[in-house]
Parts: C-alpha cells; sequence; structure tokens
C-alpha cells in the first residue's frame, strides 16, 4: 500500500504471521535535523492522530493521558535515535513486544498506525526539516517495527 503525495515510499510491508524481519534503527541525522522538540512535536501529531483515528480503543481514553502517553514514545524515539536514554530512565528498558502484549494489536491496526505515522510526518516533509534520506530511514523503521507489534489476528 502507499499513501499521500509524498516523494517518500510509505508503501507498506506485508505483515506475515510469524516473521519478525531484522529491525534497522533510523539514522541519528533525523533526530539531530528536528531535533528534541521537533521529535516531541510529532509524537504529539501522532498521538493525537491515534486519538481520533478508527484503533482509538486500544489508546488512552483521555486526552491528557493520551499526550503523557505521546511523550514517553517520545523518549523511546529520541532514544532509538541515538539521543540520550530519556526512555531507560523513565520508564526502564523498552521491551517494547511486552509493554504492547496486553493490547489487541491486529495487522489492520498496525495499517492504521503506519497512516497515522505517515501524516504525522507530513509538516517535516513540508517543511525540510530534514533530508529525505533521513525521513525515509524513520519510516523504514517503523514499517519493521510495527510488524514486530502484532499480536492478534484480525
Amino acid at each position: 500500500m502507499n499513501f499521500g503525495t509524498s516523494p517518500l515510499d510509505f508503501s507498506i510491508l506485508p505483515y506475515t504471521e510469524g516473521v519478525n524481519p531484522p529491525v534497522t534503527k533510523p539514522n541519528p541525522a533525523f533526530l539531530h535535523d528536528i531535533g528534541e522538540k521537533g521529535m516531541r512535536d510529532l509524537l504529539d501529531r501522532f498521538y493525537m492522530g491515534l486519538f481520533e483515528s478508527p484503533i482509538k480503543d486500544i489508546f488512552p481514553q483521555d486526552k491528557e493521558e493520551m499526550k503523557i502517553a505521546g511523550q514517553h514514545s517520545a523518549d523511546f524515539f529520541i532514544q532509538i535515535c541515538g539521543g540520550p536514554k530519556y526512555f531507560n530512565q523513565n520508564r526502564g528498558a523498552p521491551q517494547m513486544r511486552g509493554r504492547h502484549a496486553p493490547f489487541h494489536i491486529t495487522p489492520n491496526a498496525r495499517l492504521h498506525w503506519l497512516v497515522t505515522y505517515e501524516e504525522a510526518l507530513q509538516p517535516i516533509i513540508k517543511e525540510k526539516q530534514s533530508s529525505q534520506e533521513n525521513i525515509q530511514s524513520f519510516w523504514n523503521y517503523l514499517n519493521v517495527f510495527s510488524q514486530w507489534m502484532v499480536n492478534s489476528r484480525d
């Protein structure tokens, strides 16, 4: 699938049950380009998009709680992009599969999650806050990482 009108490749890798492809971390230059504030803004846009999405039921129902979840996620992405280890300091080791295990994450939910991320990335693309190469590396990470989080059938 391919969504949006960006020159970037936002195709979504097909999900195959039981297959966990290798994950490559995003280029650290993505974080360098957008900065910690940019990453926090990205995750705020993303979580506010999820708050209105078809998969909103697997997330906090209170907007302030959702914003807090977004900032925890920003800590994770800052860390995964080579920044300070905020997530480890505040929440312990990521162990993301275990953290997501209580939630019903289907292949279809993964698609909505990725589409919401593509929408949240649009201001970074339009304002040329990072290179296409760095944005693509972030997307490629999300695309594979999201496959690891699926834990339920449709």
